[in-house]
């Protein structure tokens, strides 16, 4: 199987060559054939240059631009819609993911799960510096959608999951364009009857650069992404359900 790794990057200059580097090594050594698939979301920095020379260095990195208007959500989508691999993991480009994690997801996706969700608030999983308003507000929402869905898993809205390419296509449409992808993406897979497991996962806060999640602007973003999620839920008759001849 081939892993690509999606990784949206709007004016990462400095933390992209290492985020790309410490994959490439990693995945390398671990014998897993690969692609970094780099989506420049509109970067006004110098992080294309860089992209021009991850893409010369390494035969397994490419990168492609995201049209206007950038975000998150439309960057991971234009990276949905262009990576080759059997897989896909959505990396953030700021080096809060461990390539050992991104390792650890795909033996998962080898022994045939369609989605690996990633939780850094269970055995195992760890956060290194971060910031108390950002977590109580996390907790609060994860706890909200897991009663509200009747979940176990207590993380939804950690962005780093990994899908096969089937369940991809068994997502869409896509709504989101800013954060709240990351909501989607398992609430629609856990509604539509995707298979999943949960591993621990680790979060270190960016040492360089400028967050891109805006808490203010994303609370009704979100919840209207997770109401949604919950209508399908309700109402959809099973139509989306995996292997439904109807479902697209």
């Amino acid at each position: 199987m081939k892993l690509s790794i999606v990784i949206p990057a709007h004016n990462e200059e400095g933390s992209i060559r290492e985020t790309v580097s410490e994959l490439v090594q990693g995945l390398t050594e671990a014998v897993i054939e690969h692609e970094i698939l780099v989506v420049n979301d509109n970067s006004s920095d110098s992080t294309e240059k860089i992209l021009i020379d991850l893409s010369q260095q390494f035969s397994s990195c490419r990168y492609v631009d995201n049209t206007p208007p950038n975000g998150f959500g439309l960057a991971v989508r234009k990276g949905l819609e262009n990576f080759s691999g059997d897989a896909v993991a959505i990396v953030m480009a700021d080096g809060s993911d461990a390539p050992e994690d991104v390792i650890a997801f795909f033996r998962k996706i080898e022994e045939g799960f369609d989605c690996v969700f990633g939780s850094r608030f269970i055995k195992n999983g760890k956060t290194y510096d971060y910031p108390l308003v950002k977590l109580i507000l996390n907790r609060g929402a994860n706890l909200f959608i897991k009663i509200l869905f009747g979940l176990r898993y207590n993380d939804v809205t950690n962005a780093f999951k990994m899908y096969r390419k089937e369940t991809i296509e068994g997502l869409k449409p896509f709504l989101s364009h800013h954060f709240n992808l990351t909501v989607e993406l398992p609430l629609k897979a856990i509604t539509r009857g995707f298979t999943y497991t949960v591993l621990p996962n680790s979060w270190r806060n960016r040492t360089s650069g400028e967050a891109k999640l805006k808490i203010k602007e994303m609370g009704g973003r979100y919840l209207f992404i997770v109401l949604y999620c919950l209508i399908e839920k309700w109402l959809s008759l099973d139509d989306y359900k995996k292997g439904k001849k109807n479902h697209r």
